[in-house]
């Protein structure tokens, strides 16, 4: 607005200068022609008193009729004494006074010109002095300082470029910052995934030492060996699928098939999926109420995401106990409820379940701290959330709501 209303300013400074110097000439032309008036005036009466004493007959109107009549047939008698009317006046000091008029003129058109050039000098002055200031902006932004508040209130072409540009930075700046939480991510991530299947490995690796180091070992000690090594093969598949997976979702690579499903069908394909581990902990997993209730979503993700849960939920139970879980619809949302016997989690470690690799302090030596992490991500896509309530030795139970 300031560069604008600075504009206004250098027009309306020079239309008035314009104006006034207008007034100024009309002014002296009217002053001119006045003293022409006068002199004039003042000669023809001179004249006119001096015929009227030697010629008292002569009537003043014919006088006065031949000093107005436009029909001047000689001009030789004045032209022989150097007067030529069609160039000089007759009376001499109007000539002086006509030739004044004109340098008055002449400076005041010359001061007129040297304003309006001042003003507009000044105006590219300072145009130019914000053209450099941009300048310097872009040459900050090119050496990455991020730091700069160029936002500009006026509205004229350089102002609009400068908040473009500032828009830019802004842009540039919250790049900047999210590559380098990327690359803290990324390297926090490289740690944690480093971490989880050192652990497996260095297993997996002793225990192929052992069977390759005694030939004769016996033949319980070897198949136990193998089971161990499988569930530790099995654990880093998982870990690698579940990862690659989340990796994925956070490409934004993933594409969802989105349909309309009966949360019971989720429900009952995800308890098929864990029945062969809470076969193994003789675990029952009870539907306490049914609904009809349907939901948009990719069923396929769906289904693994409560999976995940219902793994989780498995793998804290003690053995010989039950799940519940209860499925509610509303006008606000669909419900499922996962409710658990198990050991429960640490209040502590409540508000951090979710986050990827974390593993609580009542976390089985088989978790890897991304099932739960991988679930909430999956929910989320489909316009859903999920909270968890537990209680120490009371059991946990996970809600999941899907928006309508």
């Amino acid at each position: 607005m300031k560069n604008k209303e600075n504009l206004k300013k250098c027009l309306i400074l020079v239309i008035c200068t314009v104006l006034i110097f207008g007034i100024i000439y009309i002014a002296l032309n009217i002053i001119e022609y006045n003293k022409y008036t006068e002199n004039v005036n003042n000669a023809l009466s001179q004249i006119i008193e001096n015929v009227k004493n030697e010629y008292p007959n002569v009537q003043i109107d014919e006088i006065i009729k031949i000093l107005n009549s436009e029909n001047i047939e000689n001009n030789n008698l004045l032209i022989e004494y150097g007067i030529d009317l069609q160039k000089d006046s007759l009376i001499f000091a109007n000539n002086t006074i006509h030739t004044n008029y004109i340098i008055i003129l002449f400076i005041l058109v010359l001061i007129l010109l040297i304003i309006i050039t001042a003003i507009f000098i000044l105006y590219n002055k300072n145009q130019n002095k914000k053209i450099k200031e941009i300048e310097r902006y872009i040459e900050e932004i090119s050496h990455k300082n991020y730091t700069l508040d160029i936002q500009d209130n006026d509205e004229d072409e350089l102002s609009v470029l400068k908040n473009e540009l500032y828009k830019i930075t802004i842009m540039l700046k919250e790049q900047a910052e999210n590559s380098k939480k990327d690359k803290l991510s990324l390297k926090k991530s490289i740690e944690d995934i480093s971490h989880q299947l050192k652990t497996p490995l260095t297993s997996i690796s002793i225990m192929l030492d052992n069977i390759l180091d005694n030939p004769n070992m016996d033949i319980d000690t070897r198949n136990d060996f193998i089971k161990d090594i499988h569930r530790e093969v099995s654990n880093i598949n998982f870990f690698i699928q579940s990862l690659l997976k989340l990796s994925k979702f956070d490409a934004n690579t993933i594409e969802f098939n989105r349909k309309e499903e009966k949360l019971q069908d989720i429900v009952d394909k995800s308890i098929k999926n864990v029945s062969m581990i809470c076969d193994l902990k003789n675990i029952e997993i009870i539907v306490e109420n049914t609904c009809k209730s349907k939901i948009l979503c990719d069923i396929n993700w769906q289904i693994e995401a409560v999976t995940n849960i219902l793994k989780n939920s498995v793998e804290h139970s003690n053995n010989n106990t039950n799940i519940y879980i209860s499925l509610d619809d509303n006008n606000m949302y669909s419900q499922i409820s996962i409710k658990d016997n198990g050991v429960g989690i640490d209040k502590d470690d409540l508000k951090h379940i979710f986050e990827r690799f974390y593993k609580g302090k009542n976390s089985s030596k088989d978790s890897v701290g991304i099932g739960l992490s991988l679930a909430k991500t999956i929910i989320e896509k489909d316009n859903g959330y999920i909270t968890v309530e537990s209680e120490i030795n009371k059991g946990t139970i996970f809600n999941i709501r899907y928006i309508k």
